[in-house]
């Protein structure tokens, strides 16, 4: 077995059970303290106390896949969007894709709310779809207005505050009801999940991942140069649109049930590429779901228990690990230039 195979190997069981243990930390650890052995009592059929299991079932099981799936998508989409700029600060959070998803789903909420209407899973993601969309378009547009990268960036990160500014606009013509929902939804979080809205966003994910698997192959050559990808026949314009697509799609289904949550996308895709020492798309694509997942278990952890029985908005513990990944990045690409 060669060093680099062995790194591969340890790497993924190092996140497997990294990802394994958060999950049962999430279930487990909270206001009110469930032992695993009565995890594993209630998920085999037997008897438990009533709270137990409501709280088990409804509330945290439900919460822990949440995390573990959405965070997944969500350092997914960072990757694609970083492969697709050739550009390693990009991400949803960062060129104002999140918040474009974000202000059409305040705004179908509001509309659909006021006028005491149900709102849909479907309806979330669709309008969450159309606001990344928006704003990738806009994203795209001043791409090749912009020759500088940083002045990319720049441009979503303004266009993230404009789409903020309408959110809170829209926010403000809400009933007092469903400020307080809008307002802890318009901060990220995971909390309120059913198992309706687990069984949508899973096959929603696992769709995208697995078309984005599919996409590895064209993927690497798309690495190595866009010359280099056409010589080998991959169809240039059809993976960037792909890349657009499923980013928006996975950014959408992510911004629909937890809100915008910051950082993920950026930091999680370079801690995976320094752990498994390569930039391969088969080995990256699923590596960096892992690691998302791993990153956001963690996070809502935290911002569960640090100041219980008060909950943090997980963006600001994503932020508080992600934002230094980001100046690293930073810092590690100005010495490389200089050298």
């Amino acid at each position: 077995m060669t060093d680099k195979r062995a790194r591969y190997i340890v790497s993924f069981l190092f996140l497997g059970i990294c990802a394994a243990a958060l999950c049962v930390l999430n279930i487990c650890i909270g206001s009110v303290e469930i032992s695993l052995q009565d995890i594993l009592a209630s998920l085999s059929g037997r008897a438990v106390s009533r709270t137990q299991s409501r709280i088990l079932w409804d509330i945290r099981l439900p919460r822990t896949l949440a995390a573990f799936v959405l965070g997944g998508g969500l350092a997914l989409a960072g990757y694609l969007l970083q492969t697709f700029f050739h550009n390693p600060i990009a991400g949803p959070f960062v060129l104002g894709i999140s918040s474009g998803a974000k202000m059409t789903v305040a705004l179908t909420m509001v509309f659909l709310m006021g006028r005491a209407v149900r709102v849909s899973s479907a309806a979330l993601i669709g309008a969450a779809f159309l606001g990344a969309m928006i704003s990738m378009g806009f994203v795209l547009l001043m791409s090749r207005k912009v020759s500088n990268m940083a002045m990319l960036v720049v441009s979503g990160v303004m266009i993230g505050y404009i789409c903020s500014a309408i959110t809170e606009l829209v926010i403000t013509f809400a009933e007092d009801a469903d400020i307080v929902n809008l307002h802890n939804w318009s901060r990220g979080s995971f909390s309120g999940m059913t198992w309706d809205n687990v069984a949508v966003m899973t096959a929603v994910t696992a769709a995208a991942f697995t078309a984005v698997f599919l996409l590895a192959k064209p993927l690497g050559a798309y690495q190595l140069g866009e010359a280099y990808a056409r010589n080998l026949g991959v169809n240039i314009l059809l993976l960037r649109v792909l890349l657009v697509v499923f980013s928006s799609i996975l950014s959408g289904c992510i911004v629909a049930y937890a809100g915008p949550i910051s950082f993920v996308g950026l930091a999680a895709p370079h801690l995976v590429k320094s752990l498994l020492g390569t930039t391969k798309p088969l080995l990256m694509i699923p590596a960096c779901f892992l690691g998302g997942s791993v990153f956001c278990l963690f996070c809502d952890l935290l911002a569960r228990n640090l100041l219980a029985p008060a909950e943090i908005g997980i963006s600001t513990v994503t932020a508080v690990f992600g934002a230094p990944v980001v100046l690293w990045v930073m810092l590690h690409r100005n010495r490389e230039r200089i050298s």
